[in-house]
């Protein structure tokens, strides 16, 4: 005779009610026969026995984690502002550099201690250049971010659709044309702008190639034709370069990134993209979930996965193309902040991208700082620092890319 195993005890009166097919048993499995969920579920009113709740740690550690780095990421933003205000060939007490910086809203007069000239050094040059450092780098890491939830690609970054290969071209055309090459004295907005129509040209030269593929065309194309512009592009700036050899100097500074002589002009010029920027960015970031399940699945939850996709990709694109107009080729940001970000706080792009940019934003401000006292009174450029960092970085994240992203 076989012995039929026994269902877990249910309340009395309690009917079994089968589940609707396709729908999955939520909450962690039951510890012993007595908490055993049903199958369909309690309701009220409905007279079965309400299943117990799946425990504390289920909703609120999460919500606290985040809360928690939300609260570290605008802590390394202000501890990257004072250090980079504070430390220099000539360095300022932080205690009163952060005085003077509360002096700068309306209404506080705080006694920093700092002279007139230090105080000039403190608004007037590096006070631009550790924003400017803090816009550029949260611009680059939320581009980032957004390019990995777009074409689904760990290693994507801000400059995948040709972004550098343009910018770069733009740039050694405006100089060879006989542009004003102080790019970074925030005179001259030539070479700013040619960099910035370039990486925009670029983009557009990658989405009309990509856009060949039909109306069911998938990431991998746009991907296939960023590499096409990019190897096109950068033919280009090398035919031009080998053309005009006296040019090579100001045109590699450029290349290298540099934040050396930034000014209040430079953050003007940047903090309207970075606004547009970010906005955008962070009000779709929900619908990158969506697209992680796939397009088929995201249409079927009420998504347009293409409208959505393209408008991240201009979006990031936009503020890509501000980023590098003002500090050159910056490169890895986009790819060490956001894997770091994703490792500490979980990979829901409603975490990843806002704590990406400020992250993002810290990490390059202190960078810079490394960039400018690591070899004072020489300074190294900060792309060669980034890079530095990105290499080791990279090797990590080809080790561990299918653990920590889905």
């Amino acid at each position: 005779m076989t012995v039929r195993p026994t269902e877990p005890d249910r309340p009395a009166g309690a009917s079994r009610t089968p589940r609707p097919a396709g729908v999955p048993v939520t909450g962690p499995p039951a510890a012993g026969p007595g908490a055993a969920a049903q199958p369909g579920g309690a309701t009220a009113g409905s007279g079965g026995a309400e299943r117990p709740p799946a425990g504390p740690g289920a909703t609120a550690r999460p919500a606290g984690l985040r809360l928690r780095w939300l609260v570290a990421g605008i802590a390394a933003v202000l501890v990257a502002l004072v250090a980079g205000v504070s430390l220099g060939p000539v360095s300022l007490p932080a205690g009163s550099v952060a005085v003077e910086l509360l002096n700068l809203f309306p209404g506080v007069h705080l006694d920093s201690g700092l002279s007139a000239s230090e105080i000039a050094i403190v608004t007037e040059l590096r006070l631009p250049r550790a924003v400017l450092g803090l816009l550029v780098g949260a611009l680059l890491a939320l581009a980032g971010g957004a390019y990995q939830g777009v074409f689904r690609n760990p290693l994507a970054d801000p400059y995948l659709l040709g972004v550098a290969a343009g910018a770069g071209l733009a740039v050694t055309v405006a100089i060879v044309l006989g542009a004003n090459v102080e790019v970074f004295t925030g005179m001259s907005l030539t070479v700013p702008l040619a960099a910035f129509v370039g990486s925009l040209g670029a983009v557009l030269m990658t989405y009309l190639l990509g856009a060949a593929g039909g109306r069911d065309r998938s990431p991998a194309t746009l991907i296939l034709a960023g590499v096409a512009v990019s190897a096109f592009l950068a033919a280009g700036q090398t035919y031009l370069l080998q053309r005009h050899a006296d040019t090579i100097q100001p045109v590699y500074s450029w290349l290298l990134g540099r934040l050396a002589t930034a000014g209040w002009e430079d953050v003007r010029l940047v903090l309207p993209y970075f606004a547009v920027t970010a906005v955008v960015v962070l009000l779709h970031r929900r619908e990158l979930d969506v697209l992680s399940l796939g397009d088929d699945e995201a249409t079927s939850l009420g998504l347009h996965p293409q409208r959505s996709r393209y408008l991240l990709i201009a979006a990031a694109s936009l503020g890509t193309a501000a980023a590098v107009s003002a500090s050159g080729l910056i490169g890895f940001v986009g790819i060490i902040v956001p894997h770091t970000v994703r490792m500490l706080a979980g990979s829901s792009y409603r975490v990843v991208l806002p704590l990406s940019m400020l992250f993002g934003g810290a990490f390059l401000a202190l960078t810079d700082v490394v960039a400018r006292t690591a070899a004072a009174p020489q300074e190294i450029p900060i792309g060669v620092v980034t890079a530095l960092l990105g290499g080791p970085f990279f090797v990590l994240i080809l080790r561990t890319a299918r653990r920590v992203f889905p």
